[in-house]
């Protein structure tokens, strides 16, 4: 178990609330696959009055570092655009030796999607209470990137939206505060199962320069800890409001230079109205004390799909670069 005593105590009080809110928004589920993106994503909308209490995650205390570096998206980045080229999404499915189950990852490719060419990939990560369709529901990651990638704001690229949850069943219900030890496993069916899987059907990179790796909530303490973990595999890593999953700092870097040396991009977001947040800032201190170069962007937002498809939108428009 990865969590301490107060970690643990805070994050019963978070999943709890979150698994009431996550899965009130469960869309019926079918086997269709083939998801075209020109089809617009049915992104719930988040008043502040409707967003759960976190208070029980700990009190807010903002610094001067905890404010927003970039500005708010354009209206209407995650509406389908008519006049450009669309990506693709589809469900595929993949045997996993890890859990010992045929499973299934939604994935994007980008338009003009060719075999002749070879791709970067974003593998991005879901909440508990969450699956792999959890990121179309709320963020349209398909639409976000058709629309960067006509105004060549971003980098061509395939997004794979596997579940998190590494175990035979991956459904998100009943208590799924139980399911948690299942998301670290995920470790080895993610480096193991998904990645050689995605690398065999489609035309990837593989270098570790182009991969990249980033969640929300659960799915981003998932990939601090996966990711830093694996610089070896991992170069662009993002965390949109880590949740208490996220490993302490000085363990998930234990070698400062080398974190230096091989990072391209570490990308951590928060909301200033998310008791999480504090998860954001012992890393981002962390990571300040220690001159290691990362973005540590500040929003007026809580734990909410608004603030992770923003987030998205700017992580997505940094990564695949060579600055």
């Amino acid at each position: 178990m990865w969590f301490n005593r107060k970690q643990f105590i805070c994050v019963v009080s978070f999943l709890c609330l979150t698994s009431q809110f996550v899965m009130s928004q469960e869309p019926p589920r079918g086997e269709k696959s083939g998801i075209d993106s020109s089809v617009a994503a049915s992104v719930p909308s988040q008043e502040s009055s409707q967003r759960p209490n976190r208070s029980n995650s700990g009190p807010i205390e903002l610094g001067p570092d905890d404010r927003a570096v970039y500005e708010t998206p354009p209206e209407g980045f995650t509406i389908v655009r008519e006049g450009i080229a669309h990506g693709k999404l589809e469900m595929i499915e993949y045997d996993s030796k890890t859990v010992g189950a045929r499973r299934k990852m939604q994935v994007y490719t980008p338009p003009n999607y060719s075999a002749e060419k070879k791709y970067p990939v974003l593998y991005l990560l879901h909440g508990l209470g969450g699956d792999e369709t959890e990121w179309q529901r709320f963020a349209a990651p398909h639409v976000i990137l058709d629309n960067l990638i006509a105004d060549g704001k971003a980098v061509p690229m395939i997004i794979v939206m596997p579940n998190g949850r590494a175990q035979k069943n991956d459904r998100a219900e009943g208590d799924i505060f139980r399911h948690a030890p299942a998301f670290a496993n995920f470790e080895r069916d993610l480096l193991d199962d998904v990645i050689p899987a995605i690398e065999q059907k489609y035309a990837v990179a593989a270098e570790r320069e182009m991969r990249a790796i980033a969640g929300l909530s659960m799915g981003g303490g998932q990939s601090l800890n996966f990711g830093l973990h694996h610089l070896d595999v991992f170069a662009w890593i993002g965390a949109f409001s880590a949740a208490p999953n996220t490993k302490p700092p000085q363990e998930l870097i234990p070698e400062v230079e080398a974190a230096k040396s091989k990072l391209k991009l570490l990308w951590l977001s928060c909301g200033n109205q998310d008791g999480l947040i504090r998860i954001g800032q012992n890393m981002h201190t962390f990571l300040k004390e220690n001159g290691i170069p990362h973005v540590w962007h500040v929003d007026g937002h809580g734990h909410d799909p608004e603030h992770w498809k923003r987030s998205l939108y700017w992580f997505c428009q940094g990564i695949f670069k060579a600055n």
